[in-house]
């Protein structure tokens, strides 16, 4: 078991990812920083002669704060939008956080809410399904869970299902629309995505919903101010 301790080093704040206290002989104590990984706002250090263990205990560590941080800053943005309308804007300028990004995590936050997600998923693993309806969402989550899927093979997946939906013409109407889109467009749109981080369909899905927000949040805006088209 690993803990987390803030000290500073170099006008940085770090965390010392360690053992527990009581696997720490006291006498090595009054030296905590040595042999131990230093995370600091520019970057990682690691000592020399880190034992495998402790640098793959590191790693689990650092893969479960990304991981949760995504959903921190998602439910964090979701806050300042329900409860400051007029002025979250200004606190994610002054915060310095990439205003796109937090309306992706804040879109998939919302369409999980805190009794569905997955703790043994990535948050990537819920941005997968977070277009679905619930039920799909709650089937494809259950599949990842139990048979250990990485996000890349729940895509594919998903993908191989729609597949076999598509050739035994179980698609509804609905599903079977498509948009005719230029292909200049569509390279454009995927070089977005692949700077976003995300894949393109969720990329899409994501920036359609966040418009679809903007667009209603002006007309509600609009009508508390009185202003009419």
């Amino acid at each position: 078991m690993m803990t987390n301790q803030v000290g500073d080093l170099e006008d940085s704040k770090v965390v010392l990812f360690r053992r527990g206290a009581n696997a720490v002989p006291r006498q090595r104590r009054v030296d905590e920083r040595r042999g131990q990984v230093l995370t600091t706002k520019v970057g990682l250090q690691m000592p020399v002669g880190l034992t495998f263990e402790d640098w793959e205990r590191a790693g689990r560590q650092l893969s479960g704060i990304v991981n949760s941080s995504s959903w921190w800053l998602g439910d964090w943005l979701v806050y300042g939008k329900d409860h400051y309308t007029d002025r979250y804007q200004r606190g994610i300028r002054a915060a310095g956080l990439q205003y796109q990004t937090l309306r992706n995590y804040a879109w998939v936050s919302r369409r999980f809410d805190f009794s569905r997600r997955r703790a043994a998923l990535s948050f990537q693993h819920h941005a997968e399904l977070a277009s679905l309806p619930i039920d799909e969402q709650e089937l494809w989550l259950d599949r990842a869970e139990q048979m250990q899927w990485t996000t890349k093979q729940l895509r594919s997946a998903i993908r191989v299902a729609r597949e076999d939906e598509a050739r035994d013409g179980t698609q509804t109407p609905e599903t079977m629309r498509r948009l005719a889109v230029p292909g200049s467009r569509l390279q454009w749109w995927h070089k977005a995505a692949e700077q976003s981080g995300i894949d393109f369909e969720q990329w899409v899905l994501a920036t359609l919903d966040n418009a679809a927000e903007r667009a209603l949040e002006d007309d509600e805006s609009d009508e508390k101010t009185g202003i009419s088209a």
